[in-house]
């Protein structure tokens, strides 16, 4: 098995990229192709001991940035790092990449190279979410999709059951959507359209309506909603996680006393910072492309992108597509 890694997307890359690639080698039993400028890439390898059969190198002339047009940019950049991963995959070079370039990029030249699986009218970004309980929670779509229908949203609850089966073992996980409140008759028409589909089908193990406060909960299994709430539902959600972390940081160094409080402390903040952070998860699927794609966040490290590539060879070997395909037919027959 091969996964390609974007080794130019990102902030902190080729450093970061190439050094979760070889973080990952003793986790995963996958060779990892590195995607980018051969030279940088070889300039980061020579600092590292590993196994030089479980490393190639695929020289890529371009990088798309992250303030790039998405669009434009995959169809002037052919040779970018970001297009030649997902290449890679249609010409079966590879089984899989990941990626924490521009997600928009990526997503665009998935479309354009990979295109959807059969009967998927619209791919998802999925994420994970901590939550109070340590119940598995996954939300989606997160950005792949400003504006949805209803129909989008019941494919969207469709993979997330797929993918919260698979991936966490979690048996006929609780759907649920993201709304303004958790009544029956709250939302726009397309959250109301959407509610009474997934209700009347027997398919899904429907919860009902979720409100923003319960994302972190565990109340149920599966968060459904358009890229655009999602997104900024998600991004809020890191933006308020990261000032309170520096609040209490900044409170318990005001004082002699809160200082020792905090030493006392250590390791229970340790382990509230470790379950809110990106990197233990390490990527988002997008799910619904004929092919098997992760994204990074634009700030992954090299524990990110090393989780990232587990992640990766976890979905090529569960078979995710192929089942997503299956439940397909299921959701048709029992719809």
């Amino acid at each position: 098995m091969k996964i390609a890694l974007d080794a130019m997307g990102g902030d902190y890359a080729p450093i970061e990229i190439v050094k979760g690639a070889i973080e990952s080698l003793p986790e995963i039993k996958s060779t990892i192709v590195l995607v980018g400028n051969k030279t940088l890439i070889e300039y980061e390898l020579n600092k590292y001991k590993f196994e030089k059969h479980r490393i190639e190198i695929v020289h890529a002339e371009e990088v798309i940035e992250m303030h790039e047009h998405p669009a434009f940019a995959v169809k002037e950049k052919e040779d970018s790092s970001i297009v030649k991963s997902i290449k890679l995959i249609k010409e079966k070079s590879v089984d899989g990449m990941v990626s924490a370039g521009n997600t928009g990029a990526v997503m665009s030249s998935a479309l354009l190279y990979l295109g959807r699986l059969k009967g998927i009218k619209r791919p998802a970004i999925t994420t994970v979410l901590p939550t109070i309980n340590n119940i598995p929670t996954i939300m989606l779509d997160i950005g792949a999709n400003v504006d949805c229908k209803k129909e989008y949203l019941v494919q969207f609850a469709l993979m997330g059951k797929i993918y919260m089966e698979s991936i966490f073992n979690v048996e006929n996980p609780k759907i649920a959507l993201l709304n303004i409140g958790e009544e029956e008759g709250k939302g726009n028409q397309l959250v109301q359209e959407t509610y009474s589909l997934l209700k009347n089908t027997p398919y899904f193990n429907f919860y009902g309506n979720v409100e923003g406060k319960d994302l972190f909960k565990g109340i149920v299994n599966i968060i459904i909603c358009d890229g655009f709430v999602g997104n900024i539902a998600i991004k809020t959600a890191e933006g308020v996680a990261e000032t309170l972390l520096e609040l209490i940081s900044k409170e318990l160094k005001s004082s002699w006393w809160s200082i020792i409080l905090a030493l006392l402390l250590k390791s229970k903040f340790r382990n509230i910072k470790k379950s809110m952070d990106y990197s233990e998860f390490g990527g988002a699927p997008l799910l619904g492309i004929n092919g098997n794609v992760i994204i990074s966040h634009g700030r992954s490290k090299s524990k990110a992108i090393k989780n990232a590539l587990k992640l990766a060879e976890k979905v090529i070997n569960l078979r995710i597509n192929d089942k997503i395909m299956e439940g397909l037919e299921k959701l048709s027959i029992e719809g």
